[in-house]
């Protein structure tokens, strides 16, 4: 990301070349969150192109180490799915981009927990009717997260609280947690059938039709 000339190639060659179903990027790139504009010309072009864009978080510069004994794997990582969140919320990257299909890891990391104070805090800003037209939490609805590590019951309540079951799709972190862990564990919050039906396969499907076939 850092060299956008080189990431607009790679778009081109994955999409054009490879046929690719969507991208994978970091939650940020050393000490730029996504919606830093010196990546707005790459997510514009994944907006022209309606892409699937899946994040993973990674620690950036400034905090792999912060906790002395506390591997970033355990917080670092879903603190920094929230700070890309918000970045490409204050930034207007949200709302503006409204063709690409977002995906988030485990589960949106901290944001379930943190959804009402980003609101409140957000609403104060003056732009906020050109970054979040409909509200902070509807633009919060639109994008989609991933059950990775996230299938446990607290989790879960938390995400469904802040989206509806139809943007959540069903991830694992394999190899980092066994697929069946996860499996089980979204099959114990007390799910209807057609809402663990959804999770499980049919939201994906929506995303990426090819895999309906």
């Amino acid at each position: 990301m850092p060299d956008v000339d080189g990431s607009l190639a790679e778009i081109a060659y994955a999409f054009d070349t490879l046929k690719a179903d969507g991208i994978n990027l970091s939650t940020s790139f050393g000490d730029r969150w996504p919606g830093d504009p010196a990546y707005k010309p790459v997510f514009e072009e994944l907006n022209r192109r309606k892409a699937v864009v899946f994040f993973h978080p990674y620690a950036p510069n400034c905090c792999g180490g912060l906790n002395s004994g506390v591997p970033p794997g355990l917080l670092e990582f879903p603190y920094d799915t929230g700070r890309a969140i918000t970045s490409l919320l204050l930034s207007g990257s949200l709302a503006r981009l409204r063709d690409m299909r977002w995906l988030f890891s485990h589960g949106g990391g901290v944001m379930p927990m943190l959804a009402g104070r980003v609101a409140f805090f957000a609403g104060a800003r003056k732009d906020i009717a050109e970054i979040a037209p409909n509200g902070v939490l509807a633009e919060l609805q639109r994008l989609y997260y991933d059950t990775a590590n996230a299938a446990w019951p607290t989790s879960m309540a938390g995400l469904l609280k802040m989206v509806p079951a139809s943007q959540v799709v069903f991830g694992t972190d394999f190899p980092y947690v066994p697929t069946a862990l996860q499996a089980d564990a979204l099959e114990k919050n007390g799910l209807s059938a057609e809402m663990l039906g959804a999770i499980q396969r049919d939201n994906t499907t929506r995303l990426i039709p090819r895999l309906a076939a």
